[in-house]
């Protein structure tokens, strides 16, 4: 598994890169083409100015032809044209197209725009002068704007295929996860049909030692912990049952299995809690909240199990008096592989949540926690 996350991390670091390159090409090269068809523009803008002037000191024998030809060709690039009062004398290819009353008023924004932008130039024909005032073209516009839409559009397919690997990642974790499961089922089967034989030969070969019962108790606990992979990779069957006596009996079970020095204790509500639950499953989810809890208290502390009525069914709470745990790390102790401990997996807590939250249909998150201090897993189920 720690291959396939491996590869899969370096897939997605690929993408995001080959992403971020592709915008960044694409605006290097959006903005060089803009620039230069901008410049062609302007250009252009400078011979069409030649063309109003030449139009406007002609006389009877100039050719106009070629002028008019220039003049009229401009069909892409916004004009206006002003005296030297700032009246409108003519103009070209404005959207919206000036009309009614509310023309001279969207001329005038128009000038004043385009004045704004410094896109002007004078045109001396003499006694007077004309001002050219032109901006960018429509064509140039969608330019600008044609690389931020591929980015966006590139921005999508690499969350997608993020996405997708992500769910291709989880899938593969669910798989690794159920095999492994029931194969651990398997494997304690044969074993234990054995030890089942010889604890019922002990019993009739020493009916009164007092060690038989505690072998047949193991034996037992053993039973579960295979049922309880059984189950995993298919949908258990859920049962209205009442909470406060599935915690009682874990508690119960850590209490005698710890130190001492540990002190495991339930504060039970009032009133039965009645949720839908597939108790071994449930048992293990507590009690390796309880387990983790040990392991961060060193063998030494308290574990206070808190149950309690709420609208939405029951919420239980699992506080211990360890080292802690970081705000930053609230979400991440859940993920597979996520352990503080030299040995293990680091499966127990996504688990956990597995069971809760996929199983259950209810939340398992931690509520509170202080470094040095303690924390406090939570469990909401309906």
């Amino acid at each position: 598994m720690t291959h396939l996350v491996e590869r899969l991390q370096r897939v997605r670091t690929t993408m995001v890169l080959a992403a971020v390159l592709v915008a960044a090409g694409s605006l290097i090269y959006a903005h060089q083409l803009t620039r230069a068809l901008y410049h062609e523009e302007e250009r252009k803008m400078q011979v069409w100015a030649e063309a109003m002037r030449s139009l406007t000191v002609a006389d009877e024998t100039t050719d106009l032809n070629l002028v008019l030809r220039v003049i009229n060709s401009n069909h892409t690039i916004p004009v206006v044209v002003t005296d030297d009062h700032g009246h409108v004398t003519t103009y070209r290819n404005l959207r919206p197209q000036p009309s009614g009353k509310d023309s001279l008023r969207v001329l005038n924004e128009a000038v004043k725009r385009m004045q704004e932008e410094g896109q002007t130039m004078k045109v001396d024909v003499g006694e007077y002068a004309l001002t050219v005032c032109y901006t960018e073209s429509v064509l140039i516009h969608r330019l600008r704007l044609y690389p931020y839409v591929q980015l966006g559009v590139v921005s999508i397919l690499v969350c997608v295929a993020l996405m997708a690997l992500m769910a291709f990642k989880r899938a593969e974790q669910d798989r690794l996860w159920v095999g492994l499961s029931r194969e651990t089922a398997h494997q304690l089967g044969t074993p234990l049909s054995s030890l089942m034989a010889w604890s019922e030969m002990l019993r009739e070969a020493y009916p009164g030692d007092a060690l038989i019962p505690e072998l047949e108790q193991d034996v037992q606990r053993l039973q579960l912990i295979a049922e309880r992979f059984s189950k995993i990779g298919s949908a258990p069957e859920l049962t209205v049952q009442d909470l406060t006596p599935v915690v009682q009996r874990v508690a119960a079970y850590v209490d005698r299995r710890t130190s001492r020095k540990v002190t495991v204790s339930v504060e039970p509500p009032p009133h039965p809690l009645p949720v839908h639950l597939n108790a071994p499953l449930m048992e293990w989810v507590i009690e390796n909240l309880c387990r983790n809890a040990v392991d961060a208290m060193q063998g030494e502390g308290s574990i206070t199990l808190r149950l309690r009525a709420v609208a939405s069914g029951a919420h239980l709470e699992v506080t211990d008096t360890g080292r802690g745990i970081a705000r930053g790390r609230f979400k991440t102790v859940f993920r597979p592989g996520f352990t503080t401990k030299s040995r293990g997996w680091g499966l127990g807590l996504s688990l956990a949540r597995r069971i809760v939250e996929g199983y259950h249909h209810g939340h398992i998150y931690v509520k509170s926690s202080e470094i040095g201090r303690g924390t406090t897993f939570a469990i909401d189920l309906h």
